[in-house]
């Protein structure tokens, strides 16, 4: 029986566009080319995620491969991405469903520092029973290991966790840790009909 919901953040809780961000400070389709690629999609991302950097130390180490034009843009985009994480229509309505209906809720989530920043304007953090953050762990979904840890940490039984995320390879991580899974697409009345 499912009594605890683990929830991704990004994409399941709040909203995480790096376009809307390359969007509000680039002036061009090249630059933004340039800062998603190396920016976005560069190693440093990662790294972040894992707590190998700090959000800070981010716009050091990516502009030795971005033209120096696109410097302030880059910045910008390195000390300001998270304009995008505001919360999903519906997502704090849902989190008090799930509350009223008597689960206890977590929050699993590939994050980096600046996580404690913006997540608390969505709901606090003690309004979770549990709120584990990739970068304080050193580990990242999929890898199993980051759902075992997770498990052991709060005291829980694989078997009654459904675990929601966007990202299909981190349910399938989830699903090998003995967790129930649900792969979000934007439809919250679609998770509450697998509890009822």
């Amino acid at each position: 029986m499912i009594k605890n919901i683990v929830l991704d953040m990004g994409n399941v809780l709040l909203d995480f566009r790096p376009e809307y961000v390359l969007d509000t400070f680039c002036s061009s389709a090249e630059e933004k080319a340039v800062i998603r690629q190396e920016l976005f999609n560069g190693p440093e991302w990662k790294m972040g995620d894992r707590g190998d950097i700090k959000d800070k130390d981010r716009f050091d180490l990516v502009k030795g491969r971005v033209p120096e034009q696109y410097h302030k843009a880059l910045k910008d985009c390195a000390d300001k991405w998270d304009i995008c994480m505001v919360p999903l229509e519906g997502a704090e309505r849902f989190c008090k469903t799930l509350r009223e209906m008597g689960f206890k809720i977590y929050v699993l989530s590939n994050a980096s520092d600046l996580f404690y920043e913006y997540f608390p304007k969505f709901l606090p953090l003690d309004f979770f029973d549990g709120v584990f953050v990739s970068a304080d762990y050193r580990m990242l979904k999929p890898d199993v290991e980051i759902f075992k840890v997770f498990l052991e940490k709060y005291g829980l039984k694989a078997e009654e966790c459904l675990f929601v995320d966007d990202l299909d390879v981190n349910v399938a991580g989830a699903t090998m840790a003995g967790m129930k899974t649900f792969r979000f697409m934007g439809d919250y009345d679609a998770v509450i009909s697998q509890l009822v």
